[in-house]
C-alpha cells in the first residue's frame, strides 16, 4: 500500500494534465504508487471541470497507467457541499484512505484539501510541494512527457497557445508572471505520452470551445 495509509486504498486526484502526471511519476519513483486515479466529472457534459476533456480521455490514461479510475459524477453548477458530499461518498466506496494531489505551491489550497479529508479521517500527500516550478516543468519535457494545452485563462495567455506542445519552445515563450507550471490556472494540459503511461495515446485536436468565458481546444481519441 503506497503513501502510508495501511488499509485502505490510495488514491491520486487525476486530471489528466501534467501535475498529476509528475506526481504519479513520482509516487512510482519513490516506490509508493497509487492504487487507484481519482476524477471529478461534470455529469451533463462528461467533462472534467476546468479542463475540458472527456472523460473518455481520462479513461484511456487510466488504463494505460494500469490502474482503475474513480469517477465522482458532479451536477453542472453545483455549489461546494455538494461536490464535498459527492467527493467524501465516493472516497468511503472506494474505501480510500488517502489521497495524494499534484499541488505545488498553493497553500491555502492545500490547506483546504487537508482539512476536509481529515474530517473523514483521511490523509492527504503532496508529492511535489514545494518543487521549483520552472526545473519542474523543464523536467517533465525531458523525462519524455508529452502534452497538449487544452485551455487557457486569457487574462494571462493568449487563446493562440491553444492546442499546443507543452515543450521547452512554449516554456521559452511565456509571458513574465506565467507560472511555468499553470499553477494559477493560467493554462492546463493533457498528457497523451510519457513513462507513467504504458503506450502513447493517439489524440488529435476537435473544435475550440468556449466554457465560462475560458477557450478550451477539444482532443478527440484516433485510431
Amino acid at each position: 500500500m503506497s503513501a502510508g495509509a495501511p488499509g485502505g486504498v490510495v488514491a491520486l486526484s487525476w486530471s489528466g494534465g501534467k501535475d498529476s502526471a509528475l506526481a504519479l511519476w513520482e509516487l512510482h519513483r519513490a516506490g509508493t504508487p497509487p492504487d487507484a486515479l481519482l476524477t471529478t466529472v461534470d455529469e451533463a457534459s462528461g467533462r472534467v471541470p476546468h479542463h475540458g476533456v472527456t472523460i473518455e480521455l481520462l479513461r484511456a490514461q487510466a488504463a494505460a497507467a494500469g490502474l482503475p479510475l474513480i469517477e465522482v459524477g458532479i451536477p453542472a453548477g453545483a455549489a461546494n457541499p455538494v461536490y464535498e458530499a459527492r467527493l467524501l461518498a465516493a472516497l468511503e466506496a472506494a474505501r480510500v484512505a488517502a489521497v495524494a494531489f499534484g499541488d505545488l505551491f498553493l497553500a491555502d489550497l492545500r490547506a483546504y484539501r487537508e482539512s476536509r479529508l481529515a474530517g473523514a479521517g483521511l490523509q492527504a500527500h503532496f508529492p511535489l510541494w514545494g518543487r521549483d516550478t520552472a526545473a519542474l516543468a523543464r523536467t517533465f519535457v525531458d523525462a519524455g512527457f508529452v502534452a497538449t494545452v487544452v485551455s487557457v485563462d486569457e487574462s494571462a495567455l493568449d487563446r493562440s497557445h491553444l492546442g499546443r506542445r507543452f515543450d521547452h519552445a512554449f516554456l521559452d515563450g511565456l509571458p513574465a508572471g506565467v507560472d511555468p507550471c499553470g499553477e494559477r490556472g493560467e493554462f492546463h494540459t493533457f498528457v497523451h505520452a510519457g513513462p507513467v503511461l504504458a503506450q502513447p495515446l493517439a489524440v488529435e485536436p476537435g473544435a475550440v470551445r468556449e466554457v465560462h468565458g475560458y477557450p478550451q481546444q477539444d482532443l478527440v481519441l484516433s485510431g
